[in-house]
């Protein structure tokens, strides 16, 4: 049997260290890729690709002759075989020419022959301060991932305080909800209602009790922080439209869900937004009509994680929704704090501008992998003041200091600010290819980092995010991998089957041969995989787990073979040691070398 341990809940406040003041069918026709109607920008050539079979797919003066009578010349052939036509003029508008290429019944496809340019940066004003998107030291590389995919058809839920209107986000935005069951803390005189606005977080000294030293919380006076709309603008800030911010998953929806207000937010309200947020029911609630393929929680507190965290978790991972969750800035063990210390959830650790563990930023063996959270000051200056602001995060904001006033940009610090960087990058992800899991999608972000340039004591996962690398992976599955075998094998319920790859390399494996395992079965703890050597030696690549109830495996695993003889028949052993689950190895390839 199964087992969930039975852990306190936890009261989470928001995880924000110093706060900045104030299978595509083939088209029925010949069509012109792209739509020639589409081109804003000039061209002076066309592509056109004939059919095989035909003289002009295989004769240049039979494509000369044709493309004369239409008018027009031939500039070359090229690689693939097509031709390139000269139009004589640089145009926007070659529909005569491109219609009678694709009224002629030799002709494959016609395209406009378009100038493509490097990738300016987007326009909005504030992107230069965006260190943490571009920047080759710490950045996340994000610009790059861009070219293929920028979010758009995926909601991201941000569990948070709510939003308050800022025009960098307004064509984001999608209905949410106020989860804050409270009236007194919810500031909106109800308790849950369809209305996600941020009514401000603002406390007074004391204004929520005493700690266990009997010291006034908070220890002082403190501004509204506007943090969730501090987090979305990270995810999913208009781009390019000569204003503000970049978001990362730039063309993806936000979805507010209001649950930290005055004094933080209770465990019961958060695992409930949780729920409806992955399309899940709330009783009292309705149906959430846009669920979230993502969702970022960048709050927490100091405890193990609760039965009810869990299960929520469980459930909206179950429903095919990553949860994305801030490590914490209290630069301990993570291990102590949840939501970051739950089953399945990816857990983020905060890096600075030179690619250190950020000063505040918690640590362990449950971090999965860092992103950027910016410094506004250094460790050794005191608390609540900024001396770094360029060395933050800069996101959207709200002037207003308790309740909303005009809209502007700051920079904030924190794993609150790594969290929505991973969020966005798992949005570009899923919607570059929307039958990702949620456990395709962590393992995917973990497998994509390159080394954090700088000193992490005490273990920042496997290393600082890189969006364009983990997009670029998205092109080959499963990851790596010189031999293949893309058979697929039933797995046996509580049986054994093995996947086999011959191998024909001379000489020894090597000390880091890589196995890319990619496995479709529901709760993936019931399975350990092992490489069997052709000497019948067995390397562990998975152990079974009661507790890891997520699907599927997609992993690259290193293992020390330079002891083996690598000419020879290589297996793949998957053992299923519990009933219930069902799943198949889809492939797995091998590199010995």
């Amino acid at each position: 049997m199964r087992r969930t341990s039975v852990c306190a809940a936890a009261v989470s406040a928001a995880v924000l260290s110093v706060v900045a003041p104030s299978a595509t069918a083939a088209p029925a026709q010949i069509q012109s890729q792209p739509d020639s109607t589409q081109v804003n920008r000039p061209f002076e050539r066309l592509i056109v690709g004939y059919k095989p079979g035909t003289a002009e797919a295989s004769s240049d003066t039979a494509a000369s002759d044709d493309v004369r009578k239409k008018g027009k010349s031939v500039h070359r052939r090229m690689s693939s075989g097509a031709v390139v036509v000269n139009l004589g003029e640089k145009t926007a508008n070659a529909e005569n020419t491109i219609q009678a290429f694709k009224n002629d019944p030799d002709v494959a496809y016609v395209e406009p022959d378009l100038l493509m340019q490097p990738f300016a940066d987007p326009n909005d004003t504030e992107y230069s301060k965006q260190w943490d998107l571009f920047e080759a030291t710490a950045g996340m590389n994000v610009p790059g991932a861009w070219a293929s995919t920028t979010g758009a058809g995926v909601t991201v839920a941000v569990i948070d305080t709510g939003y308050v209107a800022h025009s960098d986000l307004s064509a984001r935005v999608v209905a949410g909800y106020d989860f804050v069951s409270d009236p007194a803390r919810a500031r909106d005189n109800n308790g849950r209602d369809a209305n996600a606005a941020d009514e401000g977080d603002w406390v007074a000294r004391g204004e929520c009790g005493t700690d266990a030293g009997g010291n006034p919380v908070p220890a002082q006076d403190q501004g509204s922080s506007w943090h969730g709309t501090h987090v979305a603008g990270t995810i999913a800030a208009s781009t390019n439209n000569g204003k503000g911010v970049a978001g990362i998953a730039y063309d993806a929806k936000i979805q507010p869900l209001r649950v930290l207000a005055k004094c933080g937010g209770a465990t019961s309200d958060i695992a409930d937004a949780i729920t409806w947020a992955s399309g899940g029911t709330v009783s009292g609630v309705p149906a959430n009509q846009t669920p979230a393929k993502v969702i970022n929680m960048s709050l927490g507190g100091q405890s193990s994680c609760s039965t009810t965290y869990q299960n929520a978790i469980n459930g909206a991972i179950n429903r095919g929704t990553s949860v994305v969750v801030a490590a914490g800035n209290s630069n301990m063990n993570v291990a102590n704090f949840t939501p970051a210390n739950c089953t399945g959830v990816i857990t983020v650790a905060a890096s600075s501008r030179e690619g250190n563990k950020a000063f505040y930023s918690n640590f362990g063996t449950r971090i999965d992998v860092a992103a950027p959270g910016g410094e506004t000051r250094r460790g050794t200056d005191t608390p609540g003041t900024i001396t770094t602001p360029e060395n933050g995060i800069w996101s959207t904001l709200n002037a207003g200091t308790t309740v909303p006033g005009a809209e502007n940009y700051k920079p904030y610090q924190g794993t609150s600010m790594a969290a929505p960087h991973i969020a966005g990058l798992a949005a570009l992800l899923v919607a570059k290819k929307p039958s990702l899991t949620p456990a395709q999608v962590k393992d995917l972000i973990k497998a994509g980092v390159r080394p954090l340039p700088g000193t992490c004591s005490g273990g920042c996962g496997a290393g600082l995010a890189d969006a364009t690398k983990t997009v670029a992976a998205l092109d080959t599955t499963p990851p790596g991998g010189g031999l293949e075998n893309t058979t697929d094998v039933a797995i046996v319920d509580r049986g054994t089957v093995t996947s086999s790859i011959t191998s024909t390399v001379t000489g020894n494996a090597s000390a880091t041969t890589k196995v890319g395992v990619d496995i479709v079965h529901t709760y993936r703890g019931d399975l350990v995989i092992d490489l069997v050597a052709p000497d019948g030696t067995a390397y562990r690549l998975k152990n079974s787990s009661t507790s890891d109830s997520a699907d599927n495996v997609v992993a690259t695993y290193t293992v020390n073979a330079s002891s083996e003889v690598a000419a020879g028949t290589w297996k793949l052993r998957v053992q299923d040691v519990y009933s219930g689950d069902t799943g198949y190895v889809n492939a797995w390839n091998l590199t010995l070398r």
